[in-house]
């Protein structure tokens, strides 16, 4: 992080790579939700929950609060429905677009190219097509799968890729030019929940991540704490409060603390260690 990026501000470099995830069942709380946190994630994922709710309205409410949007549905299907589909999405003005490498090829680059014309059709900047290559939840994933999808993906022509942490250095030597996505984010001491395979922000950044899907880490009640905590003592009432964008004071202090470890290089495009741009700026030892 820069050192204009103190207190409860985050540098902008970094909030474009942070994603967080809205995975409620109604617009309403989404928004309020996105209010709360706008100051510290500068892009949305609208996942199969908010979109099965709200469907396309999502999008352009959530964007309106000044997000990036972040469509993680998950397509999979013949590759003609798969390219129709993507080209709708695309005319919607989504960043990002997921869709399964499990499906091929041919499914994923109807996919691609399904979502760079609706995008050209309407107007807009040509969003990113992202490959899912192996759920963080599946622990039990063969390790000939992960790079098998990332070179999928590549050969596709997707912009970029969804794996775990643990999947990031592999996935840059199979296909060094794609962004790489990583969900899974907990912090220390954080409950997995159905992910098998959760990391660390630190972990995620020092790996190389170009973006963090953050939900549950922050977005739960008990991830707050101090200022930020929702009411312990009537719980249902504190969740209402925070969804109706009651701003917190700060952002999650363990996650504060995970991030202002790094700044952005803008020479090199990628997160990196305070320590190590200190070293660098020093220059070799005398």
């Amino acid at each position: 992080m820069t050192d204009n990026a103190t207190g409860n501000e985050i540098d902008s470099a970094i909030r474009d790579r942070l994603a967080l995830a809205l995975d409620v069942d109604d617009l309403v709380a989404a928004i309020r939700l996105g209010r709360t946190f706008k100051d510290y994630f500068g892009v949305a994922k609208i996942g199969l929950e908010l979109y099965s709710a709200a469907g396309p309205e999502a999008i352009g409410a959530i964007s309106d609060l000044g997000y990036k949007i972040f469509l993680d549905l998950k397509l999979h299907d013949i590759p003609t429905t798969v390219g129709k589909a993507a080209r709708v999405l695309g005319a919607f003005g989504v960043q990002y677009l997921t869709m399964h490498a499990h499906g091929g090829v041919d499914m994923l680059r109807a996919g691609v190219q399904g979502l760079e014309e609706g995008a050209h059709n309407a107007g807009l900047e040509p969003p990113q097509s992202l490959a899912i290559t192996v759920l963080t939840s599946d622990g039990d994933a063969p390790p000939h799968i992960m790079p098998k999808r990332v070179m999928l993906a590549a050969e596709a022509g997707c912009s970029g890729i969804v794996c775990a942490v643990g999947d990031l250095e592999e996935a840059h030597h199979y296909a060094p030019r794609l962004t790489r996505v990583t969900p899974g984010i907990r912090l220390s001491g954080d409950n997995a929940d159905d992910q098998a395979r959760a990391a660390s922000p630190g972990d995620a950044l020092a790996g190389g991540s170009d973006l963090l899907v953050v939900g549950r880490a922050v977005t739960r009640e008990e991830a707050l704490t101090g200022a930020n905590k929702y009411n312990t003592r009537q719980p249902d009432l504190g969740r209402q409060d925070a969804r109706r964008g009651s701003r917190f004071r700060a952002m999650p202090p363990v996650l504060q603390l995970h991030l202002k470890r790094f700044e952005y290089d803008a020479h090199t495009g990628s997160m990196r260690k305070l320590q190590q741009a200190a070293a660098r700026r020093a220059g070799p030892p005398r």
